[in-house]
């Protein structure tokens, strides 16, 4: 009989009974959610009674148990989409949603070879590795040391410690990834950056003939930019750009409808697909009339300025603050070592209020 395979890498705690140690999502009856670490001793308190933490610990996952004043809580632990939402972060993380279309318009399956640059606060990372598993690779490429600080305490509370597939660079991506990838050995690239056109050489050199490469960008101006860079080079498959919405609906009874809030954009995602060398790529079956745009129209869209003009500020961004970057790293390792949410994450997060918008 063949040996059972070893158990993915941070399984383990996502299975089984409440431990010490484990984040605890309570929802209670008016949907508010809190996050809590538990804590043999501890208790959660609130305007209305008092939890025990030795309550939950032992029981079996989704639970529903009552504090001293009779108030209920459902008890369940935190999916990777509420701990995204909530972690500590320094730049603007890749939401859920275009999380899963990049794993599944970008093809990440176990095993492949994935490459990322703009690892920001490490949302994408982890969906990233859980689709490669322990036994794929995935190098993330960071220009910032206090970003990539913050992805690694982010990482490993999610994960309980250092990924097998993981590793992190700092530096350019251009630069950087050619020094340590061999040309053709790259199956998957993925680049969330202000100006990835600035990365085709690049990624042209490491990725392997049938690669996706996946773009995420927030204007519209990137988007155009980068299409029209990555279809100047006749290495690729006609890139596709989309962008996903996602809108929740209100369903009690007969009053069925939308809800008022959604999350509408964030970014756009392009896609598209090397080429074997030497192959002549099919151009689209409509190319772009000059005669329709004035020739200042088509210098902005796609003229070659300086990358000091591409910044978050020029593109409607706000900047991070050294002081909340620091903050977020300090939260991010401390959660690494407490196995917990940050403290402002334990007092209570309305769920009511839906995620913060980009750039938030």
């Amino acid at each position: 009989m063949s040996d059972m395979p070893a158990t993915p890498h941070g399984a383990t705690s996502r299975r089984g009974p409440f431990r010490p140690g484990d984040r605890v999502q309570l929802t209670d009856q008016k949907r508010r959610i809190n996050t809590i670490t538990l804590t043999p001793g501890g208790e959660f308190h609130t305007h209305k009674g008092v939890l025990f933490h030795d309550d939950l610990i032992g029981l079996a996952e989704g639970s529903v148990v009552e504090n001293t004043a009779e108030v209920r809580y459902q008890a369940l632990r935190p999916l990777l989409k509420d701990f995204v939402l909530s972690m500590p972060r320094g730049a603007t993380v890749v939401y859920p949603k275009d999380a899963a279309q990049i794993i599944q318009m970008g093809d990440i399956y176990p095993g492949a070879r994935v490459v990322e640059a703009g690892v920001g606060s490490g949302a994408l990372s982890m969906s990233l590795l859980r689709a490669v598993g322990d036994g794929g690779y995935l190098h993330s490429f960071e220009r910032r040391e206090e970003f990539a600080e913050i992805a690694r305490g982010n990482v490993d509370t999610v994960f309980g410690g250092p990924h097998p597939a993981w590793q992190i660079s700092i530096g350019d991506f251009q630069e950087k990834v050619l020094e340590t990838e061999e040309p053709g050995s790259v199956d998957r690239v993925v680049l969330d950056m202000l100006s990835p056109w600035e990365c085709v050489d690049a990624v042209s050199t490491v990725l392997a003939p049938g690669g996706v490469w996946v773009n995420y960008v927030a204007t519209v101006t990137q988007m155009s930019r980068t299409v029209e860079a990555i279809r100047a080079t006749g290495l690729y498959t006609e890139p596709e750009s989309f962008e996903t919405m996602v809108r929740g609906w209100h369903v009690e009874g007969l009053a069925v409808r939308p809800d008022h809030r959604m999350v509408a954009h964030t970014a756009f995602l392009i896609t598209c697909r090397r080429l074997a060398d030497g192959a002549v790529g099919i151009p689209g079956a409509k190319r772009v009339k000059e005669h329709t745009y004035s020739a200042e129209d088509l210098a902005t869209w796609t003229r070659s300025d300086e990358p000091e003009a591409w910044h978050h500020e020029a593109l409607g961004e706000r900047g991070v603050s050294a002081r909340k970057l620091r903050r977020a790293a300090k939260d991010a390792k401390s959660m690494t070592q407490r196995g917990s949410l940050p403290e402002a994450a334990e007092t209570g997060t309305d769920a009511e209020s839906g995620p913060q918008a980009p750039g938030a």
